[in-house]
Formats: C-alpha cells, sequence, structure tokens
C-alpha cells in the first residue's frame, strides 16, 4: 500500500486519511481562520519568512493569537516537508479560531487549530504558461476594505469560489473580479498585472487586492529587467485594450492570459513581457537566497 502523506495538526501528525479538525471548529463553521499557500522548488522552500510573516498579519487583524513563534512555524513547516520527503510541493498552513460552540462569539474558542499540509498543486492547464488561459469578469465584486478585505488571506472565499463557478459556467479558464467602483482588483486566487506600451500595472491593494508575495517577486524582478512598473487603478476598458495581461499568484505563479470577456489580448498569445518574467521567476524560485533549504 503507497504510503499516505502526513499531515500535521497541532503538535500531531496524521495520515492523510485520519487527519480531522472538530465539526465545531470555527475555521469550518464561520470561516474564522487565516492561511497561506507555500511552494517549494527543489529543496528551496520560496520566500517562507514572507509567508510566515504575512500569517501573523493576517491573524493580527482577526485578533487570532497563533499558538507558536514565527520560528516554530517555520520549523514544523519544514519538518513537514521532510516527512513527507518532498522537494518540489505545495504547503498549505492554516490557523483556525479552533473548537468552540454554535454561536458566533470567538471567545467560547479556547484554543486555535494550526494545521500544515504538504501535497501537490495544479492551477491549471500544463499549457496555460505556453499558451495563456482565458478569463472573464465577474459579477462578484471583491469586499471593500472596511469589510472582509482580501488584504486578509482568511478562510473566507466565499466570493472567489462564486466568481469561479461562473468563470466555469461561461467555459473560461478563470474570473477577474472588480472592487466596489469597478475598478480591476484580481482574480480569484491570483494578483493581475496588464502591460501597455512597455509598461507593467498593477491594481493597489487599497482596491482590496492581496498584497501578493509572487505579485512583489513579480514586480522587483521586472524592474530588475528595466521595466517600468507601477500600481494604479485599472479600468475594465485598460484591461480588454492591454498588450498583455498576466496573473499571479503562489499556486498560479505566473500565468498569461490570451482572452478576456472573449476579446483577444494583444495578438492572442502570451507576450514577450510575460514569458521574460516566467522564465527569469523559475529561476529565482530556486535560488537559496529567496527561500530557506529544507
Amino acid at each position: 500500500m503507497e504510503k499516505q502523506l502526513q499531515v500535521y495538526i497541532d503538535g500531531k501528525y496524521y495520515p492523510k486519511s485520519e487527519a480531522k479538525v472538530s465539526v465545531f471548529d470555527h475555521g469550518l463553521l464561520y470561516g474564522d481562520g487565516v492561511f497561506e499557500g507555500i511552494r517549494a522548488y527543489d529543496g528551496v522552500v520560496y520566500k517562507l519568512k514572507e509567508h510566515i510573516n504575512r500569517l501573523y498579519s493576517s491573524a493580527h487583524m482577526l485578533m487570532l493569537s497563533i499558538p507558536m513563534t514565527r520560528e516554530e512555524l517555520i520549523q514544523k513547516t519544514l519538518e513537514t516537508l521532510r516527512k513527507n520527503k518532498l522537494r518540489d510541493a505545495y504547503v498549505r498552513l492554516v490557523v483556525t479560531r479552533g473548537a468552540g460552540d454554535l454561536g458566533v462569539n470567538p471567545k467560547n474558542c479556547t484554543k486555535p487549530t494550526v494545521i500544515i499540509i504538504a501535497d501537490t498543486i495544479s492551477m491549471h492547464k500544463d499549457d496555460a504558461k505556453e499558451k495563456g488561459v482565458t478569463a472573464m469578469i465577474s459579477w462578484v465584486k471583491r469586499d471593500p476594505v472596511d469589510a472582509t478585505s482580501h488584504e486578509i488571506k482568511s478562510l473566507n472565499y466565499l466570493n472567489s469560489i462564486l466568481a469561479k463557478i461562473e468563470a466555469n459556467m461561461a467555459g473560461v479558464d478563470e474570473a477577474i473580479c472588480l472592487d466596489k467602483n469597478g475598478f480591476v482588483c484580481e482574480g480569484v486566487a491570483e494578483n493581475v498585472f496588464i502591460v501597455k506600451n512597455g509598461k507593467i500595472q498593477t491594481p493597489p491593494s487599497c482596491s482590496g487586492a492581496l498584497p501578493g508575495i509572487t505579485a512583489e517577486s513579480a514586480k522587483t524582478l521586472a524592474k530588475q529587467l528595466g521595466y517600468d512598473v507601477s500600481e494604479k487603478n485599472v479600468t475594465p476598458y485598460e484591461l480588454f485594450n492591454a498588450d498583455e495581461v498576466f496573473f499571479t499568484g503562489t499556486a498560479a505563479e505566473i500565468v498569461p492570459v490570451r482572452e478576456v470577456n472573449k476579446r483577444s489580448i494583444g495578438d492572442g498569445k502570451p507576450g514577450p513581457i510575460a514569458r521574460r518574467l516566467i522564465a527569469e521567476f523559475s529561476k529565482m524560485v530556486r535560488d537559496p537566497k529567496e527561500g530557506i533549504t529544507i
């Protein structure tokens, strides 16, 4: 029998088939918790410290006390990868409010739950980077920054799910959400970039978009390559008429978009800037200086 993946839950490891949390956990009942998706490339856990820091920032916003230090959480993440003998992997790190009662009051949750899953993930088809993906603008708006903003990487992803359902029904690969003012915000699990006349632009986090770690890497990399990079509000008109559009995200990495709402982007093929960033990003993520070695 093939050995099952081992999942870390509150100090112990369980086979995948036995990894469980209480049905009274507020993460299940109310989406009350935070998470991070983290990638390991050839033994390098890319931007692990940055992901851990963002996890704590999200938890701070929710007044959720993580029962481990940042260094302890880093070491447990590395230990989970070693235990599963994974050098190329996707790690899902989850902290929930923990088990309580059926009421919404978080005071009744006495201890947060910490979960670390190491596995693999595939967001798009294998040829997505070579051919690009199709997308559509969804009717589902991103929550504003004074609501359950996607600046917080919480377990509440319902509007992403609704937008993804719409994309599935429309027969396209991905959905793009607008903010409450009608500006482009982000994909269902990715940041959005456009290229016009050689300049790269992306919506600001004040739109409610998650401050993406891969997005920051893409911006840094693009600047190092000599491109002009800025944050600005992007209209649907600018999106449709961009020379290039691409998504960034931990799971997705960098993926070109060839079509939005049946409108070809550029010539309908991945553009030169996206292709160059994909190639350079692939080198960056395997650099031990960019992460922590397992």
